[in-house]
């Protein structure tokens, strides 16, 4: 049985080591060859948790066998539960709040439409100006012309009506 912990113990030492050391290069080289595999949305199922409760499962093993008088089967029934309870704890204190944090600056112009802006450059009758709207994490500056045909001064509130050619067409909120 102490075979198979420290087998554990090693294979999640060397995993460890592979990937902070090959983690890039490996995964790029890989990539798209192990899709059919993919567990994206088995979260629990993460490398990090299953080879670090692994590690946990060989190392808590180890010290239990040697400095022990319990016996194989409790060692090996405390060694597993300690792997699962510290695994949920890497789970619910990096894994989760990790993905829950993947943000983009990035969107998209259809998403401006319906969204409220303000007018730093007035918009003239049949002309072009500016308007300032909040886009994806942060204020994104975009050409606008009027949808109504009529002046448009700096520091009104519009809604985006609709976008053209990169252009968004605005009328006033009210």
């Amino acid at each position: 049985m102490l075979g198979f912990y420290w087998a554990c113990f090693i294979g999640g030492v060397l995993f460890a080591l592979i990937t902070i050391i090959f983690g890039d290069i490996l995964g790029n080289f890989l990539d798209g060859f192990f899709d059919f595999l993919s567990m994206d949305h088995l979260d629990f199922l993460q490398p990090v948790v299953l080879v670090g409760g692994i590690t946990i499962l060989g190392g808590s093993g180890i010290m239990l066998y040697r400095y022990t008088d319990l016996a194989p089967l409790s060692v090996a029934v405390i060694s597993l539960t300690l792997s699962v309870f510290i695994s949920v704890i890497v789970y619910f204190s990096y894994v989760k709040p990790m993905k829950n944090s993947e943000n983009s600056t990035g969107y998209s112009m259809k998403d401006l439409v319906g969204k409220i802006g303000e007018v730093t450059v007035p918009i003239p009758v049949g002309g072009y100006g500016e308007v300032v709207i909040k886009g994806g994490l942060g204020l994104t500056n975009q050409i606008a012309a009027n949808m109504d045909q009529t002046e448009i001064p700096a520091g009104t509130r519009v809604v985006v009506g609709e976008i053209k050619e990169g252009v968004v067409y605005v009328f006033l909120f009210e």
